[in-house]
């Protein structure tokens, strides 16, 4: 055999040799396509669809640091510090009858390190106007500031109502469990109230009117509310009337408040308030035969986006008791 037959055959066995190889190869797979969060801008910002499905979720919240003080306020003594933690989830999707709406808010309330409590601030389901769950009335809105007292005792039920609504205006009707409401002497806590709410806005000037009605106790109140931008601030005017203590409102037979939510800078609002009380209720089933006043000044300062400082004071002089004043001061961080 010469060199040349040689290296022609070692040619041929290194070719077999290397296509043999080439056919045991593995490949490797390719990778599987990846789903990104993708951004929901249908109703709103900061809402993105949730993997796989055409439902948007929403999630938000704060984290709030607050020092209060008082006489009495942290038992025995003046003053009390809290924290509290709040994520609110929404989803929404779209239907033949428009957004179906689910929420979840939950809250983690800390006094101090082993006095801790979670709670469920609002669980409710809201389309075509319908709205069913726990969640807060019309009776927990109010004023800018801290110093009006117009609202319920207790603002979250369960609820169910109906609520129509524009741009501009609301009106709605709702049945509402007042199981942990006001109740009189010997009544049992199963209370079933009705309440209807209405407002809207017109300009620089926004109105509210709420009423309800508790059943077992028998008695309602119904509130007015209204605010109108003049000069470098708003003007809050309100009032409220009740038949007797109810579930809707205990405090007095009627009150009127009143506030200036002065816009000192872009960063910087001052809002000083008053509020009367006529027949002010301090015990029993039935309201007194006495006054009081209130007044109380309110500053928010936002010190950064997203990051702001509350300070309030107030002072409630009741007639045939004993005056006093209260206030805290809060940070809060809202995401």
């Amino acid at each position: 055999m010469n060199i040349k037959s040689l290296l022609l055959g070692s040619a041929a066995a290194l070719a077999v040799v290397s296509g043999a190889q080439a056919a045991d190869a593995i490949v490797a797979a390719e990778p599987e396509p990846v789903e990104y969060v993708r951004v929901c801008d249908a109703y709103g910002t900061g809402y993105f669809y949730i993997p796989g499905t055409e439902t948007c979720l929403k999630i938000n919240g704060y984290i709030r640091f607050q020092v209060n003080v008082g006489e009495d306020i942290g038992g025995d003594s003046d003053w009390d510090a809290t924290t509290r933690g709040q994520v609110q989830f929404t989803a929404k999707s779209d239907t033949e009858y428009g957004p179906l709406t689910g929420v979840i808010v939950m809250q983690f309330n800390a006094d101090n390190a082993t006095d801790q409590a979670a709670k469920l601030d609002s669980a409710y389901l809201d389309i075509a106007g319908f709205r069913a769950g726990l969640f807060y009335s019309w009776w927990d809105d109010g004023l800018s500031g801290e110093t009006d007292d117009i609202g319920s005792p207790v603002t979250l039920h369960n609820s169910i109502r109906y609520q129509y609504e524009t741009d501009s205006f609301y009106a709605g009707i709702s049945v509402d469990e007042l199981e942990d409401g006001f109740y009189k002497t010997d009544e049992e806590a199963n209370n079933v109230g009705v309440a209807v709410g209405l407002g809207g806005k017109a300009g620089a000037f926004s109105y509210q009117i709420t009423a309800g009605y508790d059943v077992d106790n028998e008695d309602g109140a119904v509130r007015a509310m209204g605010t109108v931008d003049i000069g470098p601030g708003t003007l809050g005017l309100a009032a409220v009337y009740a038949t007797g203590p109810s579930s809707y409102y205990t405090k007095a037979e009627w009150a009127v408040a009143a506030e200036y939510a002065i816009k000192a800078t872009d960063k910087l609002k001052i809002t000083p308030g008053v509020q009367y009380y006529s027949n002010y209720y301090v015990a029993g089933d039935d309201f007194s035969d006495n006054e009081a006043w209130k007044v109380g000044l309110t500053v928010d300062y936002q010190i950064v986006d997203n990051f702001y400082a509350k300070a309030s004071v107030q002072y409630l002089d009741p007639e045939d008791a004993d005056d006093s004043t209260t206030g805290y001061f809060r940070l809060q961080r809202s995401f």
